[in-house]
């Protein structure tokens, strides 16, 4: 199966991070507000996709974020069988285990954004409530950092057009709500980047349809330097809610909750062992 791995860029100096194992995606003054999405949009809608392929669009950050050169994607992807629809390369394992989805891992980084995720994922997925969303490492998947057959792009580009619609109206609250900068580490950015983000996450928790490999998360730079260090216990947060997904047995969810909470202690003591005095 082919796959058509593109790295997007949008300056002079994001063109020289490019790895020359990618294919170039120029997104060069264009709608930076929509961030990776207004490339990746473009690109769905005006071509013809191959069924019979699998594309990922990566950012610039993508060997700072996974620590993998365009080689080592290509050839893992490549070793693939061809009735895999997903592979996905996401950082970052520390964050997956920890929190019970993606969108519970966005209300703490970007304070204020929790009511337009609900809006949003009401908005894609009628009837769904985010605090009944429970992801695996398996679903989850940061930076958009995933190679993916036409029928699951497709899906996705569904979704995110209803976010897209709404936000480009600009003529109701959620609009207002999704178009409003929310805080990224010492940045801000649209709420509308962080949420679409999250939609292929979405997509494989809800949809458990999809034939997904993953390249062993465990492997790749986490996201927090002291929660990392508790790694037997992020194993077994991540295998809790892997369980709880696969038999929907309440148990395995009790125990996961329980389980965060003695993370929870061991690490607020470590915080405060390493305050100054």
């Amino acid at each position: 199966m082919k796959n058509h791995i593109f790295q997007i860029y949008y300056s002079d100096a994001t063109l020289d991070q490019v790895d020359p194992g990618f294919i170039p995606l120029d997104n060069t003054g264009q709608r930076p507000d929509w961030r990776e999405y207004w490339p990746m949009r473009r690109f769905l809608i005006e071509n013809t996709l191959d069924p019979n392929a699998r594309y990922g669009f990566l950012s610039p950050k993508f060997m700072e974020k996974t620590g993998l050169t365009a080689v080592e994607a290509m050839a893992f992807v490549n070793s693939i069988p061809d009735d895999v629809d997903v592979v996905t390369f996401s950082p970052f394992f520390d964050q997956a285990a920890f929190f019970q989805s993606v969108f519970e891992h966005a209300a703490l980084c970007h304070p204020g954004i929790g009511p337009v995720i609900e809006e949003a994922v009401r908005l894609t997925t009628p009837g769904l409530k985010t605090s009944e969303i429970v992801m695996s490492s398996v679903q989850t998947v940061f930076c958009n950092y995933l190679v993916a057959k036409p029928a699951f792009w497709l899906q996705w580009l569904e979704k995110c057009e209803r976010i897209f619609e709404v936000a480009e109206a600009a003529d109701s609250p959620l609009a207002q709500q999704l178009n409003d900068d929310v805080k990224y580490e010492s940045q801000r950015a649209p709420a509308k980047v962080f949420i679409i983000e999250r939609m292929a996450s979405l997509l494989l928790a809800t949809q458990p349809g999809w034939k997904v490999r993953n390249f062993n998360p465990t492997t790749l730079p986490m996201g927090h330097a002291v929660l990392s260090q508790f790694n037997d216990d992020l194993l077994t947060l991540d295998a809790l809610k892997h369980m709880a997904k696969e038999t929907g047995f309440p148990q395995y969810m009790g125990a996961y909750l329980r389980k965060r909470i003695q993370v929870i202690e061991r690490l607020n003591a470590v915080t405060l062992a390493k305050a100054p005095a």
